[in-house]
C-alpha cells in the first residue's frame, strides 16, 4: 500500500481539471450505495529508452464499457473517447510511468436505492505508484492467508462487473490478513473453492503445468490473467483452467497472483506452508511479461498504446 502523489490535473467529464479542483459532491449516490465502476491500468517506461506505453489501454477500457452496461450505468463516452482521455491525461501530468484510475459513478442529484436521475460522472486519474504489494514483492514473493470472508456470489455482484461496491468485501479480507501478518488475502468461493485475491487473479503450478480458476468459479475476468493465459501458451507452458481447493495451494510447486496493480507477485507461503522463492515458471512469466509491456516485444505491439 502506498499515499497517492499528487500530480498535476485529473481529467473529469471531458475537461482536464487542477489536481485540488477534482471534487464531487458528498451526497453523491455512488458515495452512498457503492454504484460506481471503474479499471486499474499501468502505463510502463521503457528502461533502455524514452518511450512510454500503456499496457491493454484499449481492452481496459472496452471491460469498463461492460461494467457500466452490467451496473446500469450510462457511459457517455466512447471507448476510442476513454482512450484518448488517458492519453491526454498522462501527457499532461509529464508521467513516464504511472497507474491509471478510470472511474464511472452516479454523482449528486438523489437519494435512496434507486439511482434513477442521478447524472453519471467521469473521471481519468493517474499518479507514480511503484510496486503494489511491496518493494521487495516481485523478486520475493509473499506471504498470504486463507480469509474467513468468501468471495462476492455471482447472483449477487456480478464478478464480470469490476464495481466499486463488490471490493467492500475485499476490504475486510484486506484488513485481516494485515490483522494477521500476512502480505494479502486469497478468498473462496461460496462453493469452498479457491477464487482470487483481494484484487488479484491466482495461478498455482505443479509438475509444470499452470493452472488458474475458470470465470464460472466467480472470479474477474483479469486482463493481466488473460496476458499470462496468452504467453504462456506461447511459451508452451502446459496451463489450464480448473477449479482448485484450498489443499491445491498448500502442496503447489509455485503460486503466484496477478493484476494491473499487482503485476506478477509471486507467493512464498499460504496459511504459513512454505511454498519457496519464486519457481522457474513464474520467473520465465515475469520476463517474458515485462518484456512485453516494456515494448521488447515486437509479437504483442497490438497491446501497447505508446505515449
Amino acid at each position: 500500500m502506498a499515499d497517492i502523489t499528487e500530480v498535476d490535473f485529473i481529467w473529469k467529464n471531458g475537461e482536464l481539471l487542477p489536481w485540488a479542483d477534482a471534487t464531487t459532491h458528498v451526497l453523491s449516490h455512488s458515495l452512498h450505495y457503492g454504484s460506481g465502476v471503474f479499471e486499474g491500468i499501468r502505463c510502463y517506461k521503457d528502461p533502455d529508452s524514452d518511450k512510454s506505453f500503456v499496457f491493454r489501454l484499449r481492452d481496459h477500457m472496452e471491460r469498463l464499457h461492460r461494467s457500466a452496461k452490467i451496473a446500469a450505468i450510462d457511459l457517455p463516452y466512447t471507448v476510442d473517447e476513454l482512450c484518448d482521455a488517458t492519453i491526454e491525461t498522462i501527457r499532461a501530468n509529464k508521467l513516464p510511468s504511472c497507474y491509471i484510475r478510470p472511474l464511472v459513478y452516479r454523482g449528486y442529484g438523489v437519494m435512496g436505492v434507486d439511482p434513477t436521475g442521478a447524472p453519471t460522472d467521469v473521471i481519468i486519474a493517474c499518479w507514480p505508484w511503484d510496486a503494489y504489494l511491496g518493494p521487495d514483492a516481485l523478486e520475493n514473493g509473499i506471504n498470504v492467508g486463507i480469509s474467513s470472508w468468501r468471495q462476492r456470489s455471482i447472483n449477487a455482484i456480478p464478478p464480470a462487473v469490476k464495481a466499486t461496491a463488490a471490493y467492500f468485501n475485499s476490504l475486510m479480507a484486506k484488513l485481516e490478513a494485515k490483522e494477521h501478518g500476512y502480505g494479502e488475502a486469497i478468498m473462496l468461493n461460496e462453493q469452498g473453492l479457491v477464487c482470487e485475491g483481494t484484487g488479484e487473479n491466482l495461478f498455482v503450478v505443479r509438475d509444470g503445468i499452470l493452472s488458474t480458476p475458470p470465470l464460472s468459479d466467480g472470479v474477474l475476468e483479469g486482463i493481466t490473467r488473460d496476458s499470462v493465459l496468452v504467453l504462456a501458451d506461447e511459451l508452451e507452458i502446459p496451463c489450464m483452467e480448473e477449479s482448485l481447493t484450498r489443499s491445491d495451494l498448500y502442496v503447489a510447486d509455485e503460486v503466484f497472483m496477478t493484476g494491473s496493480a499487482a503485476e506478477l507477485t509471486p507467493i512464498g507461503s499460504v496459511d504459513g506452508r512454505k511454498i519457496g522463492k519464486p519457481g522457474p515458471v513464474t520467473k520465465q512469466l515475469q520476463e517474458k511479461f515485462f518484456n512485453v509491456a516494456y515494448g521488447k516485444d515486437p509479437e504483442y505491439t497490438d497491446w501497447l498504446t505508446e505515449i
